[in-house]
């Protein structure tokens, strides 16, 4: 009677980065709503004005710019005294850059500017490379899985195992976990500093995931 092999097989691929996506902040406060609103909104069309700039010289992939809100609150002081009105204006802009190098000289521009709060940095994949990368991925985890269960076949002296059940990792257990992952990429943020002279940052490489389940049979060689 063939013997059941039950195994996960496990791949991850290496990738450099293509695209650095650069979130910031631009927003202004004060006592005076007019003149909060005011700094923002210069602010705000300096920098769409930089964007429309690396856009024409082909230094972006997208960029998207939210509305500028505008709000008001009153604080406390640790005495429990409410304090006078202060109005706060912001607006949230997305940056994604294909050319990282100049992705480094903008943020560093950028960040000095006191109106603008840089959030960070995402470096991703286009969408036609992150799928070759994760097939290659899910593949490999395949592999992984075949090459196991031929090792426990031969230790338990039985031929060439024979695939009966392949599925995402997860898919085949008793009692399956929602939202086990199947395939994971891996995002890393870059460590930056601002400055005129520019960001220093080194993108890591992301790494993509990917693991099977699998059962075979085996019989006696």
């Amino acid at each position: 009677m063939p013997t059941t092999i039950a195994v996960t097989g496990r791949a991850e691929e290496r990738i450099a980065p293509e695209l650095g996506a650069v979130s910031l902040s631009i927003g202004a406060q004060g006592a005076v709503r007019e003149h909060v609103h005011g700094r923002t909104t210069a602010a705000h069309d300096r920098v769409l004005a930089q964007v429309r700039e690396l856009e024409a010289s082909g230094a972006l992939d997208t960029w998207s710019a939210g509305q500028l809100r505008v709000w008001s609150y009153r604080p406390w002081n640790s005495e429990g005294k409410q304090l006078p009105l202060v109005h706060q204006a912001s607006a949230e802009v997305e940056v994604v850059f294909s050319d990282l190098a100049r992705l480094g000289e903008w943020v560093g521009e950028a960040a000095g500017a006191a109106e603008i709060t840089i959030g960070g940095i995402e470096w991703r994949l286009t969408d036609a490379t992150r799928r070759r990368v994760q097939e290659d991925a899910q593949r490999a985890a395949v592999a992984d899985a075949l090459a196991k269960a031929r090792v426990y076949a031969s230790a338990l002296g039985l031929g060439e195992p024979t695939p009966v059940e392949l599925a995402d990792h997860g898919m085949l257990s008793a009692q399956p976990m929602p939202g086990a992952p199947k395939a994971m990429m891996m995002r890393t943020a870059a460590e930056f500093g601002g400055g005129p002279q520019g960001a220093e940052f080194a993108p890591a490489q992301l790494v993509i995931e990917a693991s099977v389940d699998a059962r075979f049979t085996a019989a006696g060689a």
